[in-house]
């Protein structure tokens, strides 16, 4: 047993430390909560005992927030990457992708994300025209903010190997104009050829890819993670090594790891179930996509898009070949995490769970991964699952209002409706699906709050579903660990519980606003300060 810690001189928002007492103070031993209370009680207690003593100088304790969903080696890749997220027209877009190109060495790849066409004036993207007289030196990809849509210049489609001729792959599409020529868009699984064909990054890369992307993590006072690297990595095995090194060498950050579902063969392989880890690296669940995004019209729902009604979206898996990877999974001893935007690719996913269900005494429930169109009847289905919801509460302020012209008025009752699934029984995970939308745990609970963005003042989009303070926090605090079927030992600040705290300047139980303008003062993970700014 190693010496232990005293945190001290902290305060806990109400209901926080799950106490009725002034509580001001917690002990930690061996990466648990053993006590708290009031510090001058605390160090009576613990009189005969050698420990240290860490100051919390009056700042605000959290439970250790967690990012249900999001993607650790592609966030720290944008880190390096060009970004067009802050972009809010075409000419701003094309003009930072003309800088880049005049940095870029000739020949090489230029490769950027977080466009969103929908935040223009016009809304409309760069056309593979205008990407050819920025540069046809480089090949150029551009990675939509919903990760299902992309552009590229000819020289990119030359190097993919794909012409006006090549067919159109099972799970996606090319764009094309009325004349069936190439327009530079390229949907769903049709950027299998790019990514081929773009340099691969080497170990060294990818371990440093998620070696920043955790350290920002805990620099936003997240201390856990659930993630899917497996496709950024390449081998369950590297991801397993590059984890382990980052641990050996000082790096405190848990992550909860969900296997791609074309690497059950390698989990099987290994003897990889999910479930299996240590503190620090937990296996979760197999990971399916059953359709696209909304924005991109390749969500897949059971009607016809109300501004596109030549086009219900696109199921990326078959009901019966989701009905088969469920079933291996399952064989395997996995639980599903489906991505599932529209009503169609929700209703699928239920299907594949009802055919094979998962029983309650399975450690880790099944996952519905997003659930942003759903109705009545599939939300009563939910009720009846061992499931949780993964919901992104910041897709709220960055898809309305467009998304209204996209699902039209009749399918607004269940539309992001969080407010519904927590009060029908759903265990609901809150993440931000970074890098699709920005890592910060505090933009999370602001939209979660308000259901609008910052920086305006108005009832929010859709209202009735805002969360209060206290439900908000509880997405990425009990709900992450519900999830990942740690309940029992994280999301509260009680003893028997991970020593996982979130520390931040402010108390943020009163004023949404205040969210905006939190400062995070120190991250607590298994006891240690993993993150501090002083």
């Amino acid at each position: 047993m190693t010496a232990g810690t005293l945190f001290i001189n902290g305060k806990f928002p109400p209901g926080i430390a799950n106490t009725h007492t002034q509580v001001d103070a917690v002990y930690v031993e061996d990466g648990m909560i053993r006590e708290i209370g009031r510090a001058a009680d605390l160090k009576l207690q613990l009189s005969s005992q050698t420990y240290r003593i860490i100051d919390w100088n009056g700042a605000y304790v959290l439970p250790g927030l967690a990012d249900s969903h999001m993607h650790l080696g592609m966030h720290g890749m944008k880190l390096t990457m060009l970004d067009f997220s802050a972009a809010t027209s075409k000419a701003e877009m094309l003009q930072l992708l003309t800088e880049r190109a005049r940095l870029t060495p000739e020949g090489e790849w230029i490769l950027g994300l977080n466009w969103n066409e929908n935040n223009f004036s016009p809304a409309v993207a760069p056309t593979i025209e205008e990407l050819d007289a920025v540069t046809d030196r480089h090949p150029v990809y551009l990675t939509r903010t919903c990760f299902h849509a992309f552009l590229a210049n000819t020289e990119a489609f030359r190097r993919a190997g794909i012409t006006d001729q090549t067919p159109e792959p099972a799970s996606g599409a090319f764009g094309r104009g009325e004349d069936g020529r190439l327009n530079g868009w390229i949907y769903e699984e049709a950027c299998q050829p790019f990514i081929k064909v773009q340099p691969e990054p080497d170990y060294t890369a990818k371990k440093n890819a998620l070696r920043v992307a955790c350290q920002d993590a805990l620099r936003l006072g997240l201390t856990a993670a659930h993630t899917e690297d497996l496709r950024f990595i390449g081998s369950l095995e590297t991801m397993l090594q590059i984890h382990r090194e980052l641990q050996e060498e000082g790096l405190h950050f848990r992550t909860h790891q969900l296997v791609y579902h074309t690497f059950l063969d390698e989990a099987e392989s290994l003897g990889i179930k999910a479930g299996h880890g240590d503190e620090w690296l937990k296996i979760g669940a197999a990971k399916i996509f059953s359709d696209g995004a909304i924005g991109g019209r390749t969500a897949y729902l059971l009607e016809p898009y109300s501004d596109a009604p030549h086009t219900q979206g696109m199921a990326i898996q078959p009901l019966e070949r989701l009905n088969e990877i469920t079933r291996r999974a399952r064989s395997l001893g996995y639980p599903i995490a489906v991505h599932a935007i529209g009503d169609a690719a929700a209703d699928m996913t239920l299907r594949a769970m009802e055919t094979h269900p998962l029983t309650k005494e399975f450690p880790l429930p099944d996952r519905l991964i997003h659930a942003q169109v759903l109705n009545r009847a599939l939300v009563d289905r939910m009720t009846r699952l061992h499931l949780a919801a993964d919901i992104q509460p910041r897709f709220v302020p960055s898809d309305f209002p467009w998304v209204m012209e996209r699902v039209g008025k009749e399918r607004t009752e269940y539309l992001y409706a969080w407010k519904k699934l927590l009060q029908a029984g759903i265990a609901c995970a809150g993440g931000s699906d970074a890098p699709i939308e920005p890592l910060n745990p505090f933009l999370g609970l602001h939209a979660a709050v308000t259901r609008r963005q910052p920086g305006t003042d108005f009832e929010g989009f859709l209202p009735e579903e805002k969360l209060s303070i206290d439900e908000s926090i509880r997405l990425f605090t009990v709900g992450s660990a519900q999830a990942a079927g740690d309940e029992h030992v994280r999301g509260a600040i009680k003893p028997g519980m991970a020593a996982d705290f979130t520390v931040v300047d402010r108390d943020i139980s009163m004023d949404s606003e205040e969210l905006l303008r939190v400062q995070v003062q120190m991250t607590v993970v298994n006891g240690k300060a993993a993150y501090s700014a002083s």
